[in-house]
C-alpha cells in the first residue's frame, strides 16, 4: 500500500513529493481495481494545485483584505488579525483518511455491513476548508470597567460581524453555503436571516471547550469554496494553545483505537488502508522529516515554510487598536 509517509524522507520539494505520490496511488489504484484511491489521487491533485498559490487566491485576498478594510473604519477601538490559510498536506491527507474511517465505521456500527463505493465517494466529495480564513478580535482592556464587561461587548461585537458578513462577500462575487442545520445557533445575538449560514460552536460549547463561528463560502470567480471562522483572542487561544487542542488530540486517538478494534481487520480494505494511513500521520515524528523548506526539533517545534504541516499562509493583515483620545495618546 502507497502512504504519504513513504515519500517525507528525501528531501524533496513538497511538489515533487506530491508528484510522486499522485502517480504512485493513481497506478496501484488501477492495478487493484481501487476506486477509493482513485478519488484519493484526485484529491491530492486539488490540494497540489492549492498550494501553487495561483493568480486566484491573490484576488481572493484582495477581496477578504477589503473587509478588514472597512472594519478598521468601524471598529477602530478592536484590535484583530485576518488570516488566510491553505490547508497543510499533512493535515489535508489526515483529515481525508479520517473521514473514510468514521463513515465506515458510523456505517458499520447501524447497519452491520459495509457503504457501498458509491455511498463512500458521496462522503468524500464534502471538503469545504481547503481554503480558509480567520479573523480574530480582541477589545483592549483599557476600554473596559471590568472584565466581564469586556466579555460581553466583545461577543456583540463578533456577532455584529458575523451579521454583516455574508452580504458584505456576496457583493463581492461570493455565495454564502447553508450550514444545513449544523450546529445552527441559538444566540440572539446572531441575525434570522444569516443564522443557517453559520455553524456556531459558541452557543453549542461543547465539553473540548472549543468556541467559534464558521461559515462557507462558494467562490465563484476562482469556483472554489472557503471558509471563514470568527473569535474572540480568548476562543483563539483556546483552540490553539489550549485545552480544546490538548483535548481533541487525545479524543481523536482514542476514538481511532476503538475503531480498528471494532472493525475486523481484512474485511474492507478502505477501512484498513485509511485506518494505517492515518496512524502512520498520526505517529509522524517531525524532526526525522526531510523536506525540502520544511525543519522540526520535535513535534511542537516546527518550522513549516511549504505548508507540509502548519499551512500555507496567503493573507496576514493585522490591526492594533489604540487609545482613541489625546490625553491618551
Amino acid at each position: 500500500m502507497v502512504t504519504l509517509n513513504d515519500y517525507l524522507y528525501s528531501g524533496s520539494t513538497i511538489f515533487r513529493i506530491l508528484n510522486n505520490y499522485i502517480r504512485d496511488l493513481r497506478k496501484d489504484a488501477k492495478v487493484n481495481h481501487n476506486e477509493i484511491d482513485l478519488v484519493h489521487s484526485n484529491f491530492l491533485i486539488h490540494i497540489q494545485e492549492m498550494l501553487e498559490h495561483n493568480d486566484f487566491l491573490t484576488a481572493q485576498s484582495q477581496k477578504i483584505r477589503e473587509f478588514y478594510r472597512y472594519m478598521a473604519k468601524e471598529y477602530p477601538f478592536l484590535a484583530f488579525t485576518f488570516r488566510g490559510r491553505i490547508k497543510s498536506l499533512i493535515r489535508a491527507e489526515e483529515k481525508f483518511n479520517g473521514y473514510i474511517v468514521e463513515y465506515i465505521y458510523d456505517y458499520y456500527d447501524k447497519y452491520g455491513s459495509y457503504p457501498s463505493v458509491a455511498q463512500l465517494k458521496d462522503r468524500l466529495s464534502c471538503f469545504r476548508d481547503f481554503i480558509a480564513y480567520r479573523i480574530v478580535i480582541s477589545l483592549p482592556k483599557c476600554y473596559t470597567d471590568s472584565e466581564e464587561d469586556r466579555k460581553k461587548r466583545e461577543l456583540e461585537y463578533l456577532y455584529q460581524i458575523a451579521n454583516i458578513l455574508p452580504e458584505f462577500l456576496e457583493e463581492r462575487g461570493f455565495t454564502a453555503e447553508p450550514a444545513e442545520g449544523i450546529m445552527e445557533s441559538t444566540s440572539p445575538l446572531l441575525k434570522d436571516e444569516v443564522r443557517p449560514y453559520f455553524r456556531d460552536y459558541i452557543s453549542h460549547n461543547g465539553v473540548n471547550e472549543y468556541q467559534s463561528l464558521h461559515i462557507t463560502f462558494y467562490d465563484n470567480s476562482s469556483r472554489s469554496y472557503v471558509e471563514v471562522q470568527l473569535r474572540t483572542k480568548e476562543m483563539d487561544d483556546v483552540a490553539e494553545i489550549g485545552s480544546a487542542n490538548h483535548r481533541l488530540y487525545e479524543k481523536a486517538q482514542e476514538k481511532d483505537r476503538s475503531r480498528r478494534e471494532a472493525i475486523p481487520e481484512g474485511e474492507c480494505r478502505y477501512f484498513d488502508d485509511a485506518y494505517e494511513r492515518g496512524m502512520k500521520l498520526l505517529n509522524l515524528q517531525m524532526k526525522d522529516l526531510d523536506v525540502n523548506m520544511f525543519a522540526a526539533t520535535d513535534n511542537s517545534h516546527v518550522n513549516d515554510g511549504c505548508g507540509l504541516y502548519r499551512g500555507r499562509l496567503i493573507l496576514p493583515y493585522e490591526h492594533l487598536s489604540r487609545f482613541q483620545t489625546d490625553s491618551e495618546e
